[in-house]
């Protein structure tokens, strides 16, 4: 943890807002945490330790700032980035399987034995399975406290404690303070106007404890997300937005404040969340803004729908890492320029994702929304959501496997694929998850019928968030190559040109590692310049 000492000690030292989130500054001598950013007096380095994690920092007996509140700073790009065991361990605690199926199931998932698990997340991040999951608790609790007014005995369940007793104590020893007065200090601070931006705010509709009637109310939280700037926020929701399913999603990118919404099956059950994006003041003193209004079936649902939200957007992406690295390009330069902050779209149902993918595969994303609408107008679960434009939940596997048959007018060949897949998913002979290893996902899809290289990236892509991935062979991406010069003519034309044209774009991409993935959006923006969406054909070559 030591390694990078000098690099972190400057960051601090600058308080580097850019850090926040991706390490945190314990001080021995105050006993406190904090993140990069903290405005406090940079304390001697002999007194610094760095700590990856907020929970290694909770292990060694520290407590979190109350100035600079380190639980409210945006989450690391590092778990994507590793391609270990640690970050598909961090992966698996942010989607909540710990507080869901406790270690053992952890263990399980990653094919591991528990020992083995603890053992090494605790050499390389500083705190075990259990430790992780409790930091976790804890920043949803914070969130909750601060951002909404859900009763506090309501936050406790929600944040994913198993007791109010649990919970008063984790949130004493982690933030030295009870959560009433938490709450307290939140409301005084937004009261005098100092409070930080990444604050939530209230909560609509009813709790459970007002709902009285035999059918359960679903629970609606409105939180503000934390994020690094730039955010090319645009970008990637038009990307989703010329994407979207009837029904299951809605977007209106018409005015200044841009809407993105959809139902999304969790764990404890349906829900939906919509997403605001809140440029900040012409006069540059508001920050910009990302809103999200939660409609969720169960609390403990809400740490979930707030992490797969998060992955959704990239928004624990570096963006000036990222476009530092890209820019370094001579080529690429001016599209960073044009573009800071681009982002990678990721998913909120990994199953979901690998029938989307087969279904586009080889055909144009129009093309693909009109099938996937009607097979999830047919298949899907109604949802009457608090949303505008939603009604629908996107079939489950078994649903896609019964249903597409006769709803998927497809090539006979392409539908069985689907069919095939969509019950391995259902009978778990295949499974996907943010918390797969990416080369052993691919080869899993790769080796069933119908399912190619193109496929089996662009799965990693957006459900692992994979930042290195150049899609095999896709012709908006060679397109884009084309378009800025890139790539010279081939020798050959047809299936053989194009595979020369990938192979010199991959050699050229080599020097844009690890950030390949973020390069091929702006390829594809490239291929498309009368929008900043992603192409309308995304192709899959033989």
């Amino acid at each position: 943890m030591d390694t990078h000492f000098s690099e972190r000690y400057r960051a601090i030292a600058a308080r580097d807002r850019r850090f926040d989130g991706q390490f945190f500054t314990a001080v021995r001598s105050t006993g406190i945490y904090c993140r990069p950013s903290c405005p406090a007096r940079t304390p001697k380095a002999e007194n610094v330790t760095f700590y990856l994690t907020s929970a290694a920092a909770h292990e060694a007996g520290f407590r979190a700032c109350k100035r600079c509140l380190p639980e409210a700073a945006p989450g690391t790009p590092e778990w994507n980035l590793r391609r270990d065991l640690a970050g598909r361990v961090m992966r698996l605690v942010a989607d909540g399987v710990v507080d869901r199926e406790g270690v053992d199931g952890l263990a399980a998932r990653l094919g591991y034995s528990t020992r083995h698990i603890h053992r090494l997340v605790a050499g390389e991040l500083g705190a075990g399975p259990l430790a992780l999951a409790r930091a976790q608790r804890a920043q949803t609790a914070r969130a909750l406290l601060v951002g909404t007014t859900l009763p506090v005995a309501d936050v406790a369940f929600a944040a994913g404690f198993g007791s109010i007793r649990q919970f008063n104590d984790t949130v004493t020893e982690v933030f030295a303070t009870t959560p009433t007065e938490l709450r307290a200090r939140a409301r005084r601070a937004r009261a005098s106007g100092v409070g930080p931006s990444s604050q939530g705010r209230s909560i609509n509709g009813p709790t459970p404890r007002q709902a009285t009637d035999a059918a359960p109310q679903p629970v609606r939280i409105d939180l503000t997300l934390p994020f690094r700037e730039p955010f090319d926020a645009r970008g990637v929701l038009e990307f989703l937005a010329v994407r979207a399913i009837d029904g299951v999603e809605s977007a209106d990118l018409s005015g200044p404040d841009l809407r993105y919404a959809r139902t999304v099956t969790l764990p404890n059950g349906p829900g939906a969340f919509e997403v605001t994006y809140r440029p900040g003041a012409a006069a540059g003193r508001a920050r910009p803004r990302i809103d999200l209004h939660l409609e969720v079936a169960h609390l403990a649902d809400v740490p979930v729908a707030v992490a797969r939200v998060r992955r959704l957007l990239d928004l624990d992406a570096d963006p000036e890492a990222v476009d530092a690295a890209l820019a370094s390009d001579p080529v690429l330069a001016p599209l960073v320029a044009a573009t800071p902050g681009i982002r990678v779209p990721g998913a909120v149902d990994p199953h979901e994702l690998v029938v989307r993918a087969i279904v586009g595969q080889q055909i144009s994303v129009a093309a693909a929304r009109t099938h996937l609408t009607r097979l999830a107008s047919a298949a899907g679960t109604p949802y009457p959501a608090g949303i505008a434009g939603l009604t629908t939940l996107f079939p489950a596997p078994h649903q896609v496997a019964d249903a597409a048959p006769a709803h998927l007018r497809l090539p006979a060949r392409n539908v069985r694929t689907v069919v095939d897949t969509a019950q391995a998913l259902a009978d778990g002979e295949l499974g996907v998850s943010v918390g797969d290893d990416v080369e052993e996902l691919r080869a899993a899809l790769v080796a069933r019928p119908g399912i190619g290289p193109w496929t089996a990236g662009y799965v990693a892509l957006r459900v692992l968030g994979d930042p290195d991935v150049l899609l095999d062979r896709d012709v908006a991406l060679l397109a884009g190559a084309r378009s800025l010069g890139l790539l010279e003519p081939p020798d050959r034309a047809g299936t053989a040109g194009r595979a020369q044209e990938f192979r010199a774009l991959q050699a050229r991409g080599a020097a844009w590692a690890p950030w390949r993935s973020y390069a091929a959006m702006h390829l594809w923006r490239a291929a498309t310049p009368s929008t900043s969406a992603a192409p309308t054909t995304t192709r899959s070559l033989p």
